[in-house]
């Protein structure tokens, strides 16, 4: 395989983006949440909760959506109407993505003709296995009562027409499976349909992926997933690169953001947040939940090279750090032969503060970085206490501030996926 070289395509910039998180639910808040340091994850008590052996998740309390777009929309009624009218009977990861898509573009000012002529990806597969679950125990107990719309909402594609007619995007538009390398994989195909010039513009939403007590079971047998908190400090629960890690949190948690062409954003006078400098993506060759460092460290190193970056020259990374026993001892592997020893890149997880949001958590954590970058700051890893190697250069217990100029985000997958974006600072 040659080596990759620089991308010399169009120019491909992140011009808006919104979330949807246990610790906010705006770009500004979703800011201060990450220098504070501060961590949506509770102790549960429901009883999906009990049955999935899940002691702390992140999972914020969903809006009246009619609320949300009236406040959240303010100034376009007509966009609010037809994001209420698009998903008042959908599964809810189709009403988050909708929510995040909405906000995205409305932040963005795009008129009819420019939503129009975008492109859309959904990341994620499997999104809806709650929904799913349930309409299976009705079913068992009265199978006449089983919606006829069952056959479009089980569905991840209702995701995409959902998100369509409550946006007006029409241009193409598909699905980008990838477990927790989804929202991260969205944007590389994006950004490969624009730097090729088959768009100028895409919007990539990653939905809430949300899980039954029978997949949430599973990782707790897996070892992946956190079996028991301190109740009186149930933040403390998820401890990436720290040698008393036990596992992850699941959390909740929806993104979008919009990526346009550099020349289409700057004719319409779209103030970019971040360059998309250089992406990678490698698989390991091998199914299972057990991950490989040479995987990671190709992908990480084709992403550079597609940046025309050198590992020196990286200020910051936001690792897929998911506090895993196995997970988290072979990223640092990876990251250690990739960057080296020493003062920088900073590392940090954003996972202890969203929790895993599964194929959501790429993107979130490309919001991250963004505003990272944008606000001069890396958010600390609030739960670090004894690190699990003293070479990694990891990000303190508090808020750094930091001048970020260039950037990596990196995800990994269960089955072998690995991918990481290069982010430069627009300025």
């Amino acid at each position: 395989m040659g080596a990759p070289r620089p991308l010399h395509r169009a120019q491909v910039v992140l011009t808006a983006a919104a979330v949807s998180t246990a610790v906010a639910e705006d770009l500004d808040g979703f800011s201060a949440a990450l220098r504070a340091g501060r961590s949506g994850v509770r102790v549960t008590g429901d009883e999906m909760a009990a049955e999935a052996r899940t002691p702390v998740a992140a999972w914020p309390a969903e809006p009246d959506l009619t609320g949300w777009a009236a406040r959240r929309l303010a100034g376009d009624t007509e966009a609010a109407a037809r994001l209420v009218r698009a998903v008042s009977r959908t599964a809810p990861p189709a009403r988050g993505a909708a929510r995040v898509a909405a906000a995205a573009l409305h932040d963005a000012g795009l008129g009819p003709q420019e939503r129009a002529a975008a492109g859309l990806i959904v990341a994620g597969n499997n999104l809806a296995l709650a929904y799913q679950a349930e309409v299976w125990r009705g079913f068992i107990s009265r199978p006449g009562g089983v919606r006829p719309s069952h056959a479009l909402t089980h569905l991840d594609t209702d995701v995409i027409g959902a998100v369509s007619e409550a946006t007006g995007v029409v241009g193409e538009g598909w699905q980008a499976g990838g477990a927790s390398a989804a929202g991260t994989l969205a944007v590389i195909l994006a950004a490969r349909m624009i730097a090729a010039g088959d768009l100028d513009r895409c919007l990539v939403v990653a939905p809430v992926t949300e899980l039954s007590a029978a997949e949430l079971r599973a990782f707790h047998a897996t070892g992946a997933m956190v079996s028991h908190a301190d109740p009186e400090r149930p933040w403390q629960a998820c401890r990436p690169f720290d040698r008393h890690r036990q596992g992850f949190v699941y959390g909740k948690g929806a993104a979008a953001v919009l990526l346009e062409e550099a020349g289409a954003a700057a004719a319409r006078g779209a103030k970019p947040l971040a360059l998309v400098a250089g992406y990678g993506q490698r698989l390991d060759g091998r199914r299972g939940t057990r991950p490989d460092p040479a995987g990671q460290v190709a992908a990480l190193r084709a992403a550079l090279a597609a940046a025309g970056v050198d590992p020196g020259e990286v200020d910051y990374v936001n690792a897929h750090g998911t506090g895993s026993v196995v997970g988290d001892a072979v990223e640092a592997q990876a990251l250690l032969s990739v960057f080296g020893a020493g003062p920088a890149p900073l590392i940090n997880s954003t996972k202890p503060l969203t929790g895993h949001c599964m194929g959501a958590s790429g993107l979130l954590e490309l919001v991250a970085t963004v505003l990272q970058m944008r606000d001069g700051f890396v958010h600390p890893n609030p739960n670090l206490a004894e690190p699990l190697d003293p070479e990694l250069p990891l990000a303190g217990r508090s808020a750094t501030p930091a001048t970020i100029r260039t950037a990596v985000s990196n995800s990994v997958a269960f089955s072998g996926i690995n991918c990481a974006l290069v982010l430069r600072s627009p300025g």
